[in-house]
């Protein structure tokens, strides 16, 4: 999608800005008319905001308004181990075998880093560097008039920002599931 389709976040936020200007003057000029108007810059602007950040989450892959991305193969493998680890853990405590409780709370543990690194992977390097990069680069093929590189760096952008959604949708989970286990 481009930067057209009314997704973009910066562009929420300047919408939400001009009308929220367009208001004030409204209020000091006694507009009606140019208070509405800037009341409706602003709704339009956040309705722009909760679109872009919208995200869809499946089972290896991310999907926002604008692309989709597939998750880091860490994040999935992450998983997995720590569902083998705790089912080790518990059938080790359930039988009284110390030695595979350990092992399962060592392959959780480790599940849970290697999830991590997937995380870690698909926000910065697939998600905050490709969308800069992809910025860049779009800028460039603007100034040169060259549709198609412009057309490439747009749909990069868009597969980075789904990448960056999803990890961020994931990190926010584990931190709320986090949270709830710690109250008493």
């Amino acid at each position: 999608m481009s930067a057209n389709d009314n997704t973009s976040t910066l562009k929420s936020y300047v919408d939400s800005a001009t009308g929220a200007v367009q208001s004030a003057l409204s209020n000091v000029t006694g507009s009606a008319g140019d208070q509405a108007h800037g009341q409706a810059r602003q709704d339009k602007g956040q309705a722009e905001k909760e679109a872009s950040d919208a995200t869809l989450k499946g089972p290896g892959f991310t999907a926002t308004a604008s692309g989709v991305s597939q998750d880091h193969p860490d994040r999935a493998a992450g998983q997995y181990n720590q569902t083998v680890g705790s089912a080790k853990e518990a059938i080790g405590s359930a039988i009284g075998s110390a030695g595979l409780r350990s092992a399962g709370e060592q392959q959780n543990q480790q599940g849970k880093e290697q999830e991590a690194k997937g995380q870690v992977n698909d926000l910065v390097k697939d998600g905050v560097v490709q969308r800069a990069t992809a910025a860049i680069g779009e800028t460039t093929a603007n100034a040169l008039g060259n549709k198609g590189a412009q057309a490439e760096y747009q749909k990069q952008h868009d597969e980075a920002k789904a990448s960056q959604r999803g990890a961020e949708h994931d990190i926010l989970k584990q931190a709320e599931a986090d949270q709830n286990a710690a109250k008493p």
